[in-house]
């Protein structure tokens, strides 16, 4: 069994699982280019894959080991996990195959990152290893890309600023997508399916999806709020003044990101507060036309997480497979470079102090944007153990390494700004 001190002295820091996916070999440029001194080794399913994507990645990889290591085959991911700090995967759709490397990581005290937008993968992992890697030492970090690190650090940078103001507590907080350019991966499609499928096919999956707490520790300790819908339809100036003549509707990724930042809430000890309520949209803009799109995008993200989470079991899984996206594929390297985003998290505190956290970043937000994120948060989790916080077990991006990340962002390309608002 493993333990926090014995993974210190491991062959690697890093290991990218799934290196020879698109997100994977994203990953792996990022960390080539990035440096920082740290151990990197290249892992997946085909050694001579691996040589081809270490060979495209310059001179900065050239003496990365090379890991052939496979979900079907357990063994192998004992031994890789027992020679590294930290293990990023790139392979989804977890619910599918992520699980065993999560056993081996919190098995062995070895810190794990992925880039799940999985509820119900996740809640799998805090019943079946949260335990145990709070007894090992491992770090078990999940939505480390797109999903969920702008949700979760925009919240927690909001708090941080809060405390040293002495401002209270959150209250109603929003996150707002106000810019964004790039398009859907094939391996987000394929998750976003396979959870569907997962739900309709058993009520209590389903049940625990649309339960705002999927994910907390202890679901009898959360606070009644009311209802605290994912898909929402409303004039901006409800959120802020700011947004006066704009209008916000469903942001499709709101079920995964809402249960991740509470569940930080809850891991920090309620630390932005037992009334602290959040929810996401996005914005359509404030145009004669804005209230329409805004509805449109609220009925479609309801009637597909609606009409999905009960009857996609009943499609044949071959079909789909040949009508979405295939997982590992994704957008040119210009379609990629000319993608971007810019969100805003609103919050208002418990003493009528109101902040505003702004978050931006260039690159495709499912693929280069998303590869800087999770490269950042292993590199956070391997080389910054100072920064990092006392939680073990299955964390959070927040929880586990907020500080860390908040800091390494600046020189990352990733802009995160906390302003007070009048």
């Amino acid at each position: 069994m493993g333990n926090p001190e014995s993974a210190a002295d491991r062959e690697f820091d890093v290991v990218v699982y799934g290196a020879t996916g698109f997100v994977g070999k994203l990953t792996a440029e990022y960390l080539a280019a990035a440096g920082g001194g740290a151990r990197v080794a290249l892992a997946g399913r085909s050694a001579d894959r691996l040589q081809t994507v270490r060979d495209s990645l310059g001179d900065a990889a050239r003496s990365w080991p090379l890991i052939v290591a496979d979900a079907s085959q357990p063994s192998t991911l004992e031994a890789m996990t027992t020679r590294t700090r930290v293990v990023i995967s790139t392979v989804g759709p977890y619910l599918r195959y992520g699980l065993p490397l999560v056993a081996a990581c919190a098995a062995n005290g070895t810190d794990y990152a992925d880039l799940t937008g999985e509820p119900l993968f996740v809640r799998e992992c805090i019943d079946l290893h949260h335990k145990q890697a709070v007894d090992t030492g491992a770090r078990i970090v999940h939505a480390c890309g797109f999903d969920s690190i702008p949700s979760d650090l925009t919240v927690f940078a909001l708090y941080r600023r809060a405390q040293r103001d002495g401002a209270g507590q959150l209250g109603d907080t929003n996150f707002v997508v106000r810019r964004f350019a790039g398009g859907v991966s094939g391996g987000t499609v394929a998750s976003m399916a396979e959870l569907a499928r997962q739900a309709s096919a058993d009520p209590e999956a389903r049940r625990l999806l649309n339960d705002p707490y999927t994910l907390t520790p202890d679901r009898s300790v959360e606070p009644e709020l009311g209802a605290q819908p994912d898909a929402r339809w409303r004039r901006g100036r409800e959120i802020a003044p700011e947004l006066d003549g704009y209008w916000v509707g469903a942001f499709a990724m709101a079920i995964p990101n809402t249960r991740i930042v509470r569940r930080t809430n809850a891991l920090l000890d309620y630390a932005y507060g037992r009334r602290f309520e959040y929810a996401e949209q996005m914005s359509v803009g404030r145009s004669l036309f804005a209230p329409l799109a805004a509805a449109m995008a609220t009925g479609g993200n309801v009637a597909a997480v609606g009409l999905g989470s009960r009857f996609l079991d009943r499609v044949p899984r071959g079909v789909l497979e040949r009508v979405l996206p295939k997982a590992g594929t994704g957008p040119s390297e210009r379609a990629r470079e000319q993608g971007h985003y810019t969100v805003e998290t609103y919050t208002t505190t418990a003493s009528g102090v109101r902040y505003l956290a702004r978050m931006s970043q260039r690159g495709d937000p499912g693929y280069k944007a998303t590869s800087v994120l999770l490269g950042e948060s292993g590199l956070a989790l391997a080389l910054d153990r100072d920064r990092l916080s006392d939680l073990r077990g299955v964390l959070t991006p927040a929880a586990a390494m907020g500080d860390a990340l908040l800091a390494r962002f600046p020189a990352a390309g990733v802009s995160l700004e906390v302003s007070g608002l009048r």
